[in-house]
């Protein structure tokens, strides 16, 4: 996929099976399997959260203009994070560069972020519990866009789907992930070298459990 492309339109009926099909939630298997994934890639996991960690502080020292361009960046950056588990979750050969594919989904990925964003901001500001239903729900968008090359508002509004099937779950797995990091930031900062990498890699592998990977290359 090219970085500029918009992505596709998929065939909602291919998630009809997943939409009438209960799923049940593992927080802790998930978190647990994050953190093994983590513990086998230390040094690459580590050294991707520091590039991405540049990425952020460039952004909050730029004009609009430039910070809105590299939080554009950082979007596709820390979409690296789902393409590292998805090929060490399907056994495909992994290396450092491919935490960089990200940036291949730039525009899609861009646009989901800046819509999402746009509309759980203004949930939060008007009545607090649409921007919380939707925070929780839109979980799913970016590995929507990677594996299907779903276009950005398709991938929101699946992800939307069928989150909301079982949202309660997705909340309190959201709230854990949530609760690491910021046990992580309590750490001088230092612990999210471990805690964001383990929790990307932990709701990668929710994705994949309940979901399913579909390309296989990305």
């Amino acid at each position: 996929m090219a970085a500029f492309d918009f992505g596709v339109k998929i065939d909602p009926q291919v998630f009809d099976k997943r939409l009438n099909t209960p799923c049940t939630v593992d927080i802790q298997n998930y978190i647990r399997q994050g953190w093994e994934m983590f513990k086998e890639h230390v040094g690459e996991f580590v050294g991707f959260t520091l590039i991405v960690f540049v990425a952020t502080v460039v952004s909050s020292r730029l004009a609009f203009a430039g910070s809105l361009l590299i939080s554009a960046v950082v979007a596709s950056l820390t979409a690296g994070y789902s393409i590292a588990a998805f090929k060490l979750m399907s056994g495909q050969p992994f290396e450092f560069a491919d935490f960089f594919k990200g940036l291949n989904y730039f525009l899609p990925l861009f646009l989901a972020s800046l819509a999402g964003g746009f509309l759980v901001g203004a949930g939060l500001m008007l009545l607090l519990i649409p921007g919380i239903y939707l925070a929780v729900s839109y979980l799913f968008a970016t590995f929507f866009i990677i594996d299907y090359r779903m276009e950005f508002w398709q991938a929101l509004e699946t992800s939307r789907k069928i989150i909301s099937k079982n949202w309660f779950a997705f909340f309190g797995f959201s709230f854990a992930l949530f609760a690491i990091n910021l046990l992580g930031m309590l750490a001088f900062g230092v612990g999210l070298l471990v805690t964001i990498p383990v929790t990307a890699c932990a709701a990668a592998i929710a994705y994949k459990e309940i979901v399913g990977l579909y390309s296989g290359d990305w």
